[in-house]
C-alpha cells in the first residue's frame, strides 16, 4: 500500500474528504519525524513504537572497487511492532 491507496482507505474509513484524510497523514508523519529528530520515543500502544538508535561504525566493501571502506556510525530511525500487530500479522499466515 502506498500513500495514495493509505489516504484512501483513511478517508472511507474516517468518512472525510481525501485532501482531509491526506492532511491528517501529512500531520501524522510530520510529527512522528520531529519527535524522532529531538531523539524521542513515539509509542502507539498495540500497534508498535517509533524510535531512534545508534549504528555502531564498521567496516563494508564498495561492490564496484572491491575495496573495505569505514562505514561511520550514525543514528538511524527504528519502529518495533506492537503484541497486537504482531499478533494480528502471525494470524494472517
Amino acid at each position: 500500500m502506498n500513500k495514495q491507496e493509505l489516504t484512501k482507505v483513511i478517508a472511507k474509513g474516517a468518512k472525510v474528504t481525501n485532501a482531509e484524510a491526506e492532511s491528517v497523514i501529512k500531520a501524522f508523519l510530520g510529527a512522528v519525524m520531529e519527535t524522532l529528530k529531538k531523539g524521542n520515543k513515539v509509542q502507539l500502544v498495540g500497534f508498535g513504537s517509533f524510535c531512534t538508535v545508534k549504528r555502531a561504525a564498521r567496516k563494508g566493501v564498495n561492490p564496484k572497487t572491491k575495496k573495505a571502506i569505514n562505514i561511520p556510525a550514525k543514528k538511524v530511525a527504528k519502529f518495533v511492532p506492537g503484541k497486537e500487530l504482531k499478533e494480528l500479522v502471525a494470524k494472517g499466515k
